[in-house]
Formats: C-alpha cells, structure tokens, sequence
C-alpha cells in the first residue's frame, strides 16, 4: 500500500514505520523533523504542520490509508494541544477523501470494570493524566463521526520496548491482563498489531486493544 504515517520519528511511530516498510509498503513518513529519519527504500519523509488542515490533506491525497501516531507528549497543555492536532488530522482525513485513518490511541481510555475506566484509578499517574484525556477525548471524537472509516488501537497498560514476537492476544473496550497481573505489550508488536489491521480490515469504526 502506499501510507501516511503520522508522527514517524517518536517511540511507536518509529515502530510502525519499520513495521511497514519490513511489509512491503510505501510510506510517506510525516514530521516535524524530517532530519530525524534516515533514508531507506520505499519511504519519503515530509515536514508537517498538523495544525495546518489544508496542507495536511494534500500530503494524504491519494494515499491507500493514514495511520497516525501524533502525539503532544512535550507541550504544556498536552490535552488541548493533542486534541486539537487530531481534529486537524481528522478534518485533513476526511478532505483528501481518504479511505482509512488508523490512530494510536491510549490505554486509560479502557475498561477495568463496568463502567469504569483505568484513567478514573485512584492510584493513576498524575504525570499521564493529560495525555491520557486527550487519547479519551479523541476516542470520543472518533466515535462521533458519521462516515469516517477509522479504527482506534490502544496498547496495554504498559507500552515498553521490547522483541517482536507476534503472539498476543486482542481485545475490544476492556483493559487486557495477563495470567500474572500483568497489562503489557512490546512497541513491536503492537505495530504488528496495527500493520494487521491496516492490511486485513477486523475493526472499522471502533477501537481495539492488543496485549500479552
């Protein structure tokens, strides 16, 4: 396929890049800082302004799909700014008439019992708590749009490096935890997760969760 990828040069949008160019796939890697991404078959890497609607859907004009990693993880108000760069990415989608968005979404957003999700712990970081808002709000955003075909995929409680393995389970709204307590899954494989999704459609217009 020939993709757009959001956000290529942080922590899981790097590893979706490998993940789709390992595939096969033609990607046209999105960032701020084109100079952070080395040269390497089947990739062009373009400078972006997410807040910047009518650019942005230029450069996702006539792409197969978009996956997004965006992230304002170093900005003050991490929430407004985050959500305000996806409803840019979102409005960009639906201008270029794209065909797919898959979004990297967060894991407080899931359940942990009915009706209640991590974010609403206790005992949830307070350092995350902007970040993790923002990814609720735009799951929220998500859900709302009428005709969009996206699919959100939020990771386990714990996103750390780790192997590619590509043995994990999926899951939909609820919070997946492992035979010893533990939420978990490497960065790798859940690029393998989403490259999946990207390649075999299992979850258009919702989110899913993926995890050990």
């Amino acid at each position: 396929m020939n993709i757009a990828l959001i956000g290529a040069s942080g922590f899981i949008g790097s590893a979706l890049l490998a993940e789709a160019l390992q595939r096969g796939h033609h990607v046209t890697a999105l960032v701020t800082r084109p100079e952070k991404i080395a040269a390497r078959e089947r990739l062009a890497v373009e400078r972006v302004d997410v807040n910047d609607g009518a650019a942005l859907a230029a450069q996702l004009r006539g792409k197969d799909a978009a996956l997004s990693a965006f992230s304002g993880h170093a900005q003050a108000d991490v929430r407004g700014y985050y959500v305000a760069g996806m409803r840019s990415v979102i409005a960009a989608a639906k201008q270029a008439g794209l065909a797919r968005l898959l979004v990297v979404g967060g894991a407080a957003s899931l359940e942990i019992a009915p009706g209640r999700i991590l974010l609403d712990s206790p005992d949830f970081p307070a350092q995350w708590h902007g970040t993790a808002a923002g990814a609720r709000d735009v799951l929220n955003l998500l859900r709302d749009e009428p005709t969009l075909d996206w699919t959100m995929l939020s990771p386990s409680a714990h996103l750390e490096p780790g192997p590619r393995t590509g043995r994990f389970r999926l899951g939909g709204d609820q919070l997946l935890v492992d035979a010893d307590g533990r939420s978990h899954i490497s960065v790798a494989d859940y690029a393998v997760a989403m490259l999946d999704e990207l390649e075999r459609p299992a979850h258009r217009r919702r989110r899913f969760t993926v995890g050990y």
